[in-house]
């Protein structure tokens, strides 16, 4: 496995009820080590999305680094670039889903809002496409009063849905890659945060 995770010392237990404390101190000290390769396994997992246009005028590898190039250029910070960059990173394995895949996998590192934004895009950004497909272009306004509705609205209105120009200048994702590690590296919500810190 990646990041030398199949090395080092391993629990000896059948099944969780065998348990210690040695063997759990084992497995904390496998995650720490894991853990630091986070960020890159966000980033290949992210290249999957290259050369996949799904019918879109560029690929969504594009779409993405044109995304975060625009949030970036427009001064917002290393987080919410981060979000734009990861934003449909979900699409090739929430299909269905993909703002649930994305949210899921920044919500241990960003802020609440910034969460709600990826969680939420996908149906502010069908404002701009549900109504072609027949759907209701209008399903974002069941969140209409909710303190995160407009700056959802305007990530999708500024960044993503004028993200699919085939002439822009894009920042390349090696641009990203830094700003990725910073926030990756340090985890604000997650259960397992008290043990990962000691």
């Amino acid at each position: 496995m990646a990041d030398g995770h199949a090395g080092g010392p391993r629990a000896q237990f059948k099944e969780m009820l065998e348990g210690t404390a040695e063997d759990w101190a084992k497995i904390a000290g496998q995650a720490q080590s894991f853990n630091k390769g986070l960020a890159g396994r966000v980033i290949n997992h992210l290249k999957l999305l290259d050369g996949d246009f799904g019918g879109f005028p560029i690929d969504r590898l594009a779409h993405s680094t044109q995304t975060a190039t625009r949030a970036m250029r427009d001064g917002r910070d290393e987080e919410y670039v981060v979000c734009a960059l990861l934003h449909d990173i979900g699409d090739t394995l929430g299909s269905f889903n993909h703002p649930d895949v994305a949210a899921a996998i920044l919500k241990p590192f960003v802020s609440e809002q910034n969460h709600w934004m990826v969680a939420h895009h996908g149906v502010f950004q069908g404002y701009y496409f549900f109504h072609h497909l027949g759907l209701d272009r209008d399903m974002r306004e069941q969140f209409r009063g909710h303190e995160w509705f407009e700056y959802t609205a305007q990530f999708c209105h500024i960044y993503d849905q004028t993200a699919f120009d085939p002439d822009y200048d894009s920042a390349p994702l090696e641009t990203f890659i830094p700003m990725v590690e910073r926030v990756f590296s340090k985890p604000k919500n997650s259960m397992y945060l008290k043990a990962l810190q000691e």
